[in-house]
């Protein structure tokens, strides 16, 4: 996907194999401080960016989804931000560092492919800080649900663990069950499959505003 621009000459430039990988749920792809090596592109899955806070709790502070690019800060520091962990089953490509960086000097097509993933991940980490962390515990969990079901036939998604839930929306455990109960009780969201919901998007959207 970081690559549909380049040609077949391009590719002699990468010394190293871009390898594809698959992570199952809970995998860790890497820790934030490891050496900084690698880029990773998801084809499927979901993958959660973790940071420590100082009192040794963690905090979920962004969702990585189809076509998103992980491990961008490796173009530019030596280690990872943050450690990354598959939520769900996810396939990736991994990159070389140093083929992204040989190749981005010499093709403007790459270059601006870069830049409009960084201007993507900028955007997406407002949209967790806007949308995610504010607001009652009912339009915070909509608005991700909302989120999810993006990638989706727009009104299905997958979930996980009401604690990874309550790490990302900046809510406890607890108020995060409580919230997904209530919701399922008013039919503003069904569940045929564990974890798998399907969404009344229609209310879920007036209740996300």
């Amino acid at each position: 996907m970081l690559f549909a621009g380049l040609t077949e000459s391009d590719f002699g430039e990468i010394h190293r194999p871009i390898d594809q990988l698959t992570c199952s749920a809970g995998a860790e792809i890497y820790r934030a401080g490891d050496p900084a090596r690698t880029l990773f592109t998801i084809r499927s899955g979901l993958v959660k960016l973790i940071r420590e806070l100082p009192d040794g709790s963690q905090r979920i502070v962004r969702l990585l989804r189809h076509c998103d690019v992980m491990g961008l800060e490796a173009l530019l520091d030596h280690d990872y931000a943050h450690s990354a962990v598959a939520l769900q089953t996810t396939e990736l490509c991994r990159i070389p560092v140093e083929a992204v960086e040989r190749l981005s000097k010499r093709n403007a097509t790459l270059y601006k492919e870069l830049m409009s993933r960084w201007n993507r991940a900028l955007g997406d980490a407002d949209r967790f800080i806007s949308e995610f962390s504010t607001g009652t515990a009912r339009g915070r969990v909509a608005r991700l649900l909302l989120w999810l079901a993006e990638f989706h036939d727009g009104n299905t998604c997958q979930l996980f663990s009401r604690e990874d839930l309550g790490s990302i929306l900046g809510l406890t455990t607890e108020t995060a069950s409580r919230t997904m109960a209530e919701m399922k009780r008013q039919g503003l969201i069904s569940e045929p499959r564990s974890n798998r919901f399907v969404l009344d998007v229609q209310s879920l959207t007036r209740l996300a505003s």
